[in-house]
């Protein structure tokens, strides 16, 4: 059997919580949500560095780079369909 399958854990049931929020130009998205700040921190490093990974890359796409930033989020300002973004969605042809 060779399929991936992801498991996303259930956010809990509070109105308040840490989203890391992506700009790359003048689009602002929230790349993901988290419980609490420490999670939110480690992913907004975490995508940071892979922005820094491929700094040179998305120079040469002429593409400006993501910046990330943890805000607090109410749950009902997300978006329905809202759905986490991959840290390098640029890559794909996703602006973000």
């Amino acid at each position: 059997m060779n399929e991936v399958i992801t498991f996303r854990a259930r956010l809990p049931n509070v109105d308040t919580l840490w989203a890391v929020v992506a700009r790359q130009g003048r689009t602002t998205r929230i790349a993901d949500v988290h419980p609490d700040q420490a999670a939110a921190l480690a992913d907004c490093a975490w995508r940071a560095q892979q922005v820094r990974a491929y700094a040179q890359f998305i120079l040469g796409e002429r593409q400006p780079l993501p910046q990330y930033s943890v805000r607090t989020i109410r749950r009902a300002e997300l978006p329905r369909a809202w759905r986490p973004l991959p840290a390098l969605g640029i890559l794909r042809g996703q602006a973000i």
